[in-house]
């Protein structure tokens, strides 16, 4: 069975015999992109080659360049423990930054390509270097002033591809970016293997400023990512992305404390999440980045309890991780590091939560309205310090639903109590 370690080399070694430069992932903090909190997608250390203001001939040999990069995405959270969703992933990706040359597939050269040369690329790697069989794929078909991709669609005919099999979807599903509020984007070509969308293939033809206005860009580009977690899931034919070797050192710990998969997704998610955010800087804090790092651990904490998971085995699932990684994200070779911002968060923690979940036990009945709701969540937040997140969790376990008269008269009694704290502080 084919492993992540096999595929992230078979990846960029294709590319790299195509005249693309291997680049390092960039940190998850991107530190020179005020658009975004966090690394979220390949292109983003390449922002400014599209938009010319670097030039990546003169930084890279080439005006191509491939990566694997790692991304947090923070949109998914509440939804981590499913079969699908994650916070953190590696994304495969290969990049051209124009001006665009022959196009033609053969051309190993350094000069930019569009789009013949990216659909013949992925359609080879996913058939010929991995095997794989595309069920079938998807393309721009046209909507408002962005037109039909009717060079996609035709580059998939010559390939083989039936009409039923490329599949024309709206701007919602194959028109991407950009990354923050604004920067490069384009039509997307995307790529189904048993059922899952694994690659997809951005054109960027435009550059979408602050007030969502589109503007041709001079020179346009080629930005792919294809996910690991599922690419992995496909190639080794698991029921789902966790079960692929990249989660398995942890699942293999996890499985012997509970068949509850929910939680122990969560846990792998967001200790695995949670190592590479310290690894790149990142602490724990109540402002923006560091409080999706604060938020993470705090989860994983609140299901690691009801695992009754000690530090110790927390300890040896962060030791697996890192060496899982570390070879090659050499930045995770500082467990100590690690290890102490992992623990003095959740120490910190403890007693907050071991007194929020007594006092959540007696005060959330089944029974209580959404108008009740939200006040008691306010309460244990003020009164006990549990975060409101860590409330709704628990109200998800008990399934009490929360909905939006609870959220309106939480987000009520919040505002009055930020005015009061503001007047007392002068």
């Amino acid at each position: 069975m084919i492993k992540s370690e096999e595929v992230r080399k078979i990846f960029l070694d294709f590319f790299a015999r195509r005249g693309h430069k291997i680049v390092s992932s960039s940190s998850l903090i991107p530190y020179d992109d005020p658009s975004v909190l966090l690394t979220t997608a390949g292109m983003q250390q390449f922002k400014k080659y599209y938009t010319r203001e670097k030039d990546a001939l003169k930084d890279f040999g080439t005006q191509r360049t491939t990566s694997i990069q790692k991304c947090f995405r923070t949109t998914d959270i509440d939804e981590v423990g499913d079969e699908r969703h994650l916070t953190f992933f590696e994304m495969l990706g290969n990049f051209s930054f124009g001006p665009v040359g022959t196009d033609d597939p053969e051309d190993f050269g350094i000069v930019g390509y569009f789009k013949k040369s990216a659909i013949y690329w992925a359609h080879e790697l996913i058939t010929k270097e991995f095997g794989l069989k595309i069920d079938y794929v998807t393309v721009f078909g046209g909507e408002e002033n962005v037109p039909f991709d009717e060079e996609s669609f035709k580059f998939w005919q010559n390939l083989g591809f039936s009409q039923d099999k490329i599949l024309k979807k709206g701007r919602e599903d194959n028109f991407w970016g950009p990354t923050g509020d604004e920067g490069p984007c384009g039509p997307t070509t995307e790529i189904y293997v048993d059922g899952l969308e694994i690659w997809n293939l951005v054109f960027n033809e435009y550059y979408q400023d602050k007030n969502k206005n589109l503007k041709k860009l001079e020179f346009p580009g080629v930005d792919t990512g294809m996910g690991l977690e599922r690419l992995m899931k496909v190639l080794q034919k698991t029921p789902t992305i966790f079960e692929t070797d990249l989660f398995l050192p942890l699942k293999e710990v996890l499985d012997k404390f509970s068949d509850n998969e929910r939680r122990k997704r969560i846990i792998m998610d967001h200790l695995r999440g949670s190592v590479f955010l310290i690894a790149d800087g990142l602490y724990p804090s109540n402002l923006e980045r560091g409080y999706v790092l604060r938020r993470i651990l705090r989860r994983l904490r609140l299901h690691a309890k009801f695992l009754n998971l000690t530090f110790d085995i927390l300890e040896e699932l962060i030791k697996k991780t890192i060496e899982k990684y570390s070879e090659f994200y050499p930045e995770l070779k500082n467990f100590e590091k690690i290890k102490s911002i992992f623990f003095e968060e959740l120490n910190n923690f403890e007693n907050t939560l071991n007194r929020g979940l007594r006092e959540f036990e007696k005060l959330i009945k089944e029974n209580d309205s959404p108008e009740i709701l939200g006040e008691k969540v306010f309460l244990l937040y003020t009164s006990y310090g549990l975060p409101k997140e860590i409330s709704l969790e628990l109200l998800k376990e008990k399934g009490i639903l929360w909905d939006n008269n609870s959220e309106k008269v939480y987000q009520e009694l919040f505002k009055e109590h930020q005015l009061i704290s503001k007047g007392n502080n002068g």
